[in-house]
């Protein structure tokens, strides 16, 4: 049977430029051993073996003749796997700047639309004995509820984890054009609203039917439409180029806790300040001008869980994304205040804003950030451009170790996309610890993103300073 793309999930495939690939990431950093080395073999054996938990991940998509229908998806009949999980290296002893350097040039790259919408890279020649993976999907491919993203598998709890059954995929022979033109007729004429949207997303008038498809689209996207006023003129609205730069900072999970347990409000509410106090000092490193009235207008798609803990028993969990726009106020200088401002438009959202479900099962580790992120990115996506300054995808993830490979996992950093007209874009996980924050930058725009990162820092410990 042939399964079309969602409304929702047809809008991101057809809304993605050469500026503005429609694909969300995962940055994976490993510490290898005497005992324990994460090599190409390993991580093709461990996906080969995983791969029919996702099983999207062996399809592609196939779009209908003239745009007549949804684009659908079919099992690719060549798929290689070696295609997908692919072999990088840096000159040894690769450093941090040579590896996000090359993110950088991997996001820059769509993903082949003749393929399942995905690619992931072992990158080896690290210092210090290590090696990183590099997941990239396509936002229509990971919806957080029927498909969760493949990083979500090859994550384990423990070194060595139960083995699965034999996958014993055959693909499933690909429709003809008459099949699927007849398809899209039938589906004119009972449903012709639906085909009038298609239509326009075939033709790339996507403005005119991604913000009806999205507030339709209660199971995948939250919207609070009443913050719908233009945002702040910001340097971090600009005409984007396809080049990237990417950046990442991390610090211990505890110093949130304390300042959090100091005034009374939670770790985001102290995630957005530290990321408010970097955006002032930037700003001013510019030598932009900020008054005291001065705010930066953030997206923040926001990933909480619900009902039941992740403890990777196999259970099934309930997570939520609520999705809401924040005033960040970079003109305050006193970081308390700006804690407490954060704290209250973060309190009032909570009781405004609408939210989805997104129920996953969780069959094996219950690594969920990279798919949570993913639906952040989506939500971000269906928002009017012009009522924000920038994105701020932030998803929980396990605070205790995991492998993949039997390799253990040392760090986490998300690699969320960048929007059109949108230099910087941040997204946040927390993991056995510690919180990480990776920056996905227009090149041109915001050549400065390692400063920027650095400014995450020294937010922080201003505001740990200013606690005494």
């Amino acid at each position: 049977m042939v399964k079309k793309l969602s409304n929702l999930d047809a809008s991101f495939y057809y809304m993605e430029e050469s500026t503005t690939p429609m694909h969300v990431g995962t940055l994976a950093i490993f510490q290898s051993s005497d005992d324990e080395q994460l090599d190409y073999d390993s991580l093709l054996n461990l996906v080969e073996e995983r791969i029919g938990l996702v099983p999207q991940y062996r399809q592609k998509v196939r779009e209908v003749a003239r745009g007549l229908g949804r684009p659908v998806w079919v099992d690719d009949a060549d798929f290689d796997i070696t295609y997908h999980v692919r072999r990088s290296a840096l000159p040894r002893p690769g450093d941090d700047e040579q590896l996000h350097d090359l993110i950088a040039r991997l996001v820059s790259r769509p993903l082949d639309r003749s393929r399942p919408l995905w690619e992931m890279y072992l990158v080896e020649g690290l210092s210090a004995g290590r090696s990183a993976i590099f997941i990239k999907s396509h936002e229509s491919l990971v919806d957080g509820i029927e498909n969760m993203e493949i990083g979500q598998v090859i994550f384990d709890r423990k070194p060595r984890p139960a083995e699965l059954s034999d996958d014993l995929w055959m693909p499933e022979r690909e429709p003809g054009d008459l099949r699927l033109v007849a398809g899209a007729v039938m589906d004119l004429v009972s449903r012709p609203r639906d085909g009038v949207h298609t239509l326009r997303m075939a033709t790339k008038d996507v403005s005119a039917t991604v913000g009806k498809v999205a507030q339709g689209a209660g199971k995948v996207a939250s919207m609070v439409w009443s913050a719908a006023s233009t945002a702040p003129t910001s340097p971090l609205n600009v005409t984007i180029s396809r080049n990237r730069r990417y950046a990442v900072s991390a610090s211990s999970l505890d110093e949130f806790r304390r300042i959090r347990a100091r005034y009374g409000c939670t770790v985001n509410d102290v995630v957005l300040s530290v990321i408010t106090g970097a955006l002032r000092n930037w700003l001013v490193s510019r030598g932009e001008p900020v008054s005291a009235s001065s705010t930066v207008r953030a997206l923040v798609p926001m990933a909480v869980y619900l009902e039941g803990a992740l403890d990777g028993s196999g259970g099934e969990a309930r997570r939520n994304v609520s999705s809401f726009l924040i005033d960040l106020p970079v003109g305050e200088p006193n970081p308390v205040v700006r804690l407490s401002q954060v704290a209250h438009a973060t309190e009032v959202h909570a009781h405004s804003g609408r939210s989805v479900d997104a129920g996953t099962l969780v069959q094996l580790s219950g690594f969920a950030p990279a798919t949570l992120h993913a639906m952040g990115a989506r939500v971000a996506s269906s928002f009017p451009q012009r009522v924000f300054n920038l994105i701020v995808t932030n998803a929980p993830g396990p605070q205790s170790p995991l492998y993949s490979a039997g390799v253990r996992m040392t760090e986490m950093y998300p690699v969320p996309p960048l929007v059109k007209n949108q230099a910087l874009s941040i997204g946040v996980t927390s993991y056995n610890g510690r919180i990480y924050f990776g920056l996905n930058a227009d090149r041109g725009a915001m050549s400065d993103v390692d400063v920027f990162a650095s400014m995450l820092a020294e937010s922080l410990d201003e505001l740990r300073e200013a606690c005494g």
